[in-house]
């Protein structure tokens, strides 16, 4: 018998600043991308925004982070702070 082993992909890693930290132990942080429009190929910037989980409260406002995808900790947070960038 052989066994069959399981291939984990990489949890994807974002950058991005924090804009909101008013909630109890998440952040909302905004990602910006520069995306280039199909037709015209002008680049234009892009933004989303992502609620992390941050376990201690230590991030603040205007704080550049670095996050990655996790489990889910609530209906809309799906991701969890790594550290400062």
């Amino acid at each position: 018998m052989t066994e069959k082993k399981e291939q984990l992909k990489p949890k994807r890693r974002l950058q991005g600043v924090v804009v909101s930290d008013k909630m109890a132990k998440t952040i909302v942080v905004r990602v910006d991308r520069v995306k280039t429009h199909p037709k015209y190929l002008k680049q234009y910037a892009a933004s989303k925004r992502y609620k992390v989980h941050d376990e201690k409260n230590e991030f603040k406002v205007g704080d550049k982070v670095i996050f990655e995808e996790s489990r889910p900790y609530s209906k809309d947070v799906r991701w969890r702070v790594v550290g400062k960038a």
